[in-house]
């Protein structure tokens, strides 16, 4: 029914429900009526181009069986959503060439069957994300000539068995992996035709099963190294007609598989002329179009030429003229050796390529690999000879571009090296440099008989290190999250790392509470504890140098009881330790009281450790009670409690014992024990009188100022190891902790004088009851 007037879609009878294809090409139908297709019950195939229809709504098509359908040139603007919705469970191949289609709404084609989908000729620019969402099954999509400028992120995303892409005749300006993001199984993808200068370094990172890529016609003028990274299956690679000057070495390394190369119509001759690195890795290449390159040495199709050098490194020429089946096509002949010169190039003996001496310059000093500092100045130096006396010219080029305005100097003299021979010297000037200067230079040194290249000299140029965020002091409370920052930019860009307290030893790293974002410029530790205290460093290090930035992390404590207090049980006369150890930061102010009181203070109280120990000599009954351990900081304020019992002494003396006199006649028994203890008494201070007579007869004693007896056993060692008498205090003791702890004397002293009635050194005495004599502590000042 094609080439007809028909205005709608036709039904045949009752033979209608058998037609299994449809074609209703140039007729005049403005618009798609479900009820006219309601009652092709068998149809799989319908063709509606050619006709008027300007929409297809979500109504147009009833649900059927339908594999095939051909909308291409009609007038087609809008695609209503869920328009093709009834379509699904059967529709294969889909055509909507040469409409006026300027957008596809998302997620317009849920068509899970679909595999071929034809959008060619219409008016869209733009192809946004999840565009072709839906379509889980398409293997081709064709969208030539449509003027698309950009392509989002992901636009293609959701085509998990795309093989064949076709964008040709578009105004695309970039390959990046960002629009080839999800095409996974892509092996054909054609952008000829479109305004690309530019190839990502990862743009096929999505794509590595490309087979062919065809990126002719386009606006190309430079293949760095990355341009082809990851196409390794790439067998077919089109760049021909672009504008091409400069071919990386390298660039085509890890094109392993591939077979067929065009460079046609390009402006790459110096690739032919200088070819060290730039076409390794094509060890399967079949085909390599190079013809009609548009520069100027390249090998032309006829050569015709009298000015060749006949020497050794021509010897091949003949050999592959006539394998090439050229010698009808070229007309040749040498200039050089004089001997042979006018003679035809085919017809010289092969003996007769030598190369006795070397008018072509030869380079002999290559310019040097260089790194330098941003700022500095470059010379970058290179010397060729010649037997010939022709003048010789130099070029300097970086990254295969010739450097027209650079700072060059040039030396020639004449040299004696067998035979005289032509020194030629260029110099290249590099003021200041900048990132943008780095890059591979290199010299050409050219006279009549030809040219020559010297190796190409790297040049890298660094920046020290400089801060852009440095850490900053931190003071925190304990469980909280500490934040420090640092940044740093250089020349390559610096490593950032860390350290605390001049080493790598972090004590939040080894319990997992450490993080580092290096993203962020951000270092954090989590739940931070006491000892992630310290000096933290931001070490910022590239090659050209380093360095760092401090930062103080102070961590702040409530005061709290590092060991549980204890009471404490001791005879009376012997010596009360009550311990308590406290932790803080800034380290708590320690106080004591007694039964909620001041604390009254003897020549037998003793404080140590700043205040953490209160030691009582000679304890009393008076002494008994509750101790009160009161540790205070700028966080607040710590309360502990310590019950002192003393029990009386079964060998005290008498007087101070309590007697319990009872009516049955104990009375008796008491006055007996007072008596007896009494003349044990008055004996004992009858040999004191003795003793002190004695001592006073004698004619001098001395006590040194090093003489010092330990702590009585009761101290603890790791304190009294640290521990120095000091002058007494009354009330409240308050001392703050020091690197020296001190023990404090009692208040009682007296000043004795000599038999010369001279004044003696000072001495500190403490007689301490029931302790031994070597347990006596003396202190004695001159």
């Amino acid at each position: 029914m094609n080439y007809n007037e028909l205005s709608e879609i036709p039904y045949f009878g009752e033979t209608t429900s058998n037609i299994t294809l449809l074609s209703l090409v140039h007729n005049t139908i403005p618009e798609i009526n479900a009820e006219q297709l309601q009652v092709y019950l068998s149809l799989e195939n319908l063709d509606l181009s050619s006709n008027l229809i300007s929409e297809i709504k979500a109504s147009s098509f009833p649900r059927m069986q339908l594999k095939y359908l051909n909308l291409s040139n009609n007038r087609i603007t809008t695609l209503e959503a869920g328009c093709l919705d009834n379509l699904s469970s059967s529709l294969m191949v889909i055509k909507l060439n040469r409409n006026r289609i300027s957008m596809i709404p998302p997620k317009i084609f849920r068509l899970p069957h679909v595999q071929f989908l034809e959008l060619k000729r219409n008016r869209i620019k733009i192809v946004e994300s999840l565009t072709f969402q839906g379509l889980e099954s398409l293997k081709s999509l064709k969208m030539q000539r449509n003027g698309i400028s950009r392509l989002m992120d992901g636009a293609f995303f959701g085509l998990g068995n795309i093989e064949e892409l076709e964008l040709e005749h578009n105004n695309l300006t970039e390959v990046n992996k960002g629009w080839l993001y999800g095409l996974r199984t892509l092996q054909q993808l054609y952008v000829s035709q479109n305004a690309i200068t530019r190839i990502s370094p990862d743009a096929w990172e999505f794509c590595q099963r490309l087979a062919e890529l065809d990126l002719s016609y386009n606006q190309l003028t430079r293949l760095k190294e990355s341009a082809f990274v990851g196409l390794g299956l790439l067998e077919k690679l089109n760049l021909g007609d672009n504008r091409i000057n400069h071919i990386a070495d390298g660039v085509f390394r890890g094109l392993t598989n591939l077979q067929t190369l065009d460079l046609r119509n390009n402006e790459i001759s110096w690739a032919i002329e200088d070819a060290n690195e730039a076409f390794v890795g094509l060890s399967k290449l079949d085909k390599l179009y190079v013809l009609q390159i548009k520069g100027t040495t390249a090998l032309p199709r006829v050569l015709n030429t009298s000015s060749l050098l006949c020497d050794c490194q021509l010897k091949w020429l003949p050999q592959w003229l006539s394998e090439s089946r050229l010698l009808q096509a070229v007309s040749v002949s040498c200039a050089h050796p004089e001997w042979l010169a006018g003679q035809s190039l085919l017809s010289v003996d092969p003996d007769d390529f030598v190369c006795d001496n070397f008018p072509k310059p030869q380079i002999r000093v290559h310019p040097e690999t260089t790194v330098a500092l941003r700022g500095t100045n470059v010379t970058l130096m290179c010397t060729a000879v010649s037997s010939s006396d022709s003048p010789m010219a130099t070029a300097w080029r970086k990254d295969s571009e010739v450097l027209y305005d650079a700072e060059v100097e040039n030396f020639a003299r004449y040299q004696q090296q067998s035979g005289e021979v032509l020194e030629y010297t260029t110099v290249l000037h590099l003021f200041n440099v900048n990132f943008t200067d780095e890059g591979k230079y290199q010299c050409i040194v050219t006279n009549h008989f030809g040219s020559n290249y010297s190796n190409k000299a790297k040049l890298t140029v660094n920046e020290l290190p400089s801060f852009l965020k440095t850490p900053m002091d931190l003071t925190i409370r304990t469980g909280a999250m500490a934040r420090l920052e640092c940044a740093a930019e250089g020349h390559p860009p610096p490593q950032i790392s860390w350290q605390k307290d001049g080493g790598t030893d972090f004590p939040a790293a080894r319990e997992r509470r450490m993080h580092v974002m290096p993203e962020d410029d951000v270092f954090f530790i989590a739940n931070v504890k006491m000892e992630d205290m310290g000096i933290y460093s931001c070490m910022a290090q590239n090659i050209a140098g380093g360095l760092s930035a401090n930062a103080t992390l102070t961590v702040l404590e409530t005061p709290s009881f590092m060991r549980p207090l204890e009471d404490r049980t001791v005879t009376r006369g012997e010596t009360a330790v009550l311990q308590c150890i406290a932790g803080g930061s800034p380290a708590p102010r320690l106080n004591w009281t007694k039964d909620d009181g001041p604390l009254t203070v003897t020549e037998r109280h003793f404080f140590a450790a700043a205040n953490q120990l209160l030691i009582i000599v000679d304890a009393g009954l008076e002494d008994a009670g509750k101790y009160t351990c009161i540790m205070s900081n700028t966080l607040g304020t710590e309360r502990g409690h310590i019950y002192l019992n003393v029990l009386a002494s079964p060998n005290c003396d008498s007087s101070q014992s309590a007697i319990v006199h009872e009516e049955d006649g104990w009375t008796t028994v008491g006055i007996v024990i007072i008596v007896v203890v009494c003349c044990v008494v008055g004996t004992s201070l009858v040999w004191v009188i003795v003793i002190y007579h004695m001592r006073r007869k004698n004619e001098d004693y001395s006590i040194t100022n090093t003489e010092e007896m330990n702590l009585p056993a009761d101290i603890p060692s790791y304190l009294s190891s640290q521990g120095t008498l000091s002058e007494p205090q009354e009330g409240y003791s308050n001392l703050e902790a020091g690197s020296h702890q001190q023990l404090m004397p009692p208040a009682g002293s007296y000043m004795h004088k000599g038999t010369d009635g001279k004044q003696s050194p000072q001495v500190y005495c403490q007689c301490l009851s029931r302790i031994p004599m070597h347990s006596l502590i003396l202190r004695v000042s001159r």
